[in-house]
């Protein structure tokens, strides 16, 4: 992997980490989400008419996907509600991974190498420490974020075979993004219009900076992937981790716990490992 290559991935890890945290310090966790994907939206509609269109094999999962990321995005909005950005967005990105690999060997009966069993277990036990850094009372926080965890491990699986039969990564990638934004949009328009248009008008910077970051942050992972070997990229794309405990502590001013800090560079040590295994 070149210098260059590396920078772009880490920059790309970063800008992940920063749309979470423009929901987090958002005032409406769910209206801040409706902007970020609103504006998401926008950019897909405008590329589209210049990618390739996905082949019809691949739209249905395109749907399901679709119906995963909406449940993502609003389950991002409510598990910021409750829970810290240092707590919450190391189980869901550290998780994920962890759970697809369980369901490569356990459905898809793929055999697992031992270096990547231990990512398993490195992740566990990040995961264990996160959810014990609070004490031993149960946090709601952790269970909204695990359960986040599986619908991002759900999109994934379902993408890792869509994209196959799209022809079009980049159409299949921009058409994901076009239809997750309009329920989101559709339904705060519907429901909370008025407030979704004062909360536009006072955000909608923050709105144009996360809608802008998750989709680069995706777009750049996937060119490095043309570029240097693909589990390297989506090894050292799990950065984002330490990014988002970092900004929770300086920017959102959230008291960061060094158990939390040790868990989270455990949990991203171990999605790196399962990674290149």
């Amino acid at each position: 992997m070149t210098l260059s290559v590396f920078l772009v991935v880490l920059f790309a890890a970063a800008l992940h980490a920063t749309w979470n945290a423009l929901v987090k310090g958002g005032e409406d966790k769910l209206l801040s989400t409706t902007l970020i994907c609103g504006v998401s939206t926008i950019l897909a509609a405008l590329i589209l008419p210049f990618v390739p269109a996905p082949a019809p094999a691949s739209w249905p999962f395109i749907a399901a996907s679709t119906a995963c990321q909406v449940i993502y995005f609003s389950m991002v909005a409510a598990t910021y509600r409750v829970a810290d950005m240092s707590e919450a967005y190391p189980i869901m990105r550290g998780t994920a991974p962890l759970l697809v690999t369980i369901v490569s060997v356990a459905v898809l009966r793929e055999p697992l190498p031992p270096l990547a069993w231990l990512g398993v277990l490195v992740i566990s036990m990040g995961i264990l420490g996160i959810g014990l850094s609070r004490g031993v009372k149960p946090s709601r926080g952790v269970a909204l974020a695990l359960l986040n965890a599986v619908v991002i491990a759900s999109y994934t699986l379902i993408d890792g075979t869509g994209v196959r039969h799209a022809g079009s990564p980049a159409g299949y990638l921009l058409w994901i993004f076009l239809l997750t934004g309009l329920p989101l949009v559709g339904w705060s328009a519907a429901t909370r219009w008025p407030a979704l248009v004062s909360y536009a008008r006072k955000n909608w910077r923050s709105g144009v900076i996360g809608g802008v970051g998750t989709s680069a942050s995706y777009g750049l992972a996937l060119w490095a992937m043309t570029l240097a070997p693909v589990a390297v990229v989506a090894s050292l794309r799990e950065t984002s981790i330490l990014f988002g405990v970092v900004i929770s502590g300086l920017i959102l001013k959230e008291r960061v716990s060094p158990a939390r800090i040790v868990a989270a560079c455990v949990i991203a040590g171990g999605a790196m490992i399962l990674r290149v295994a």
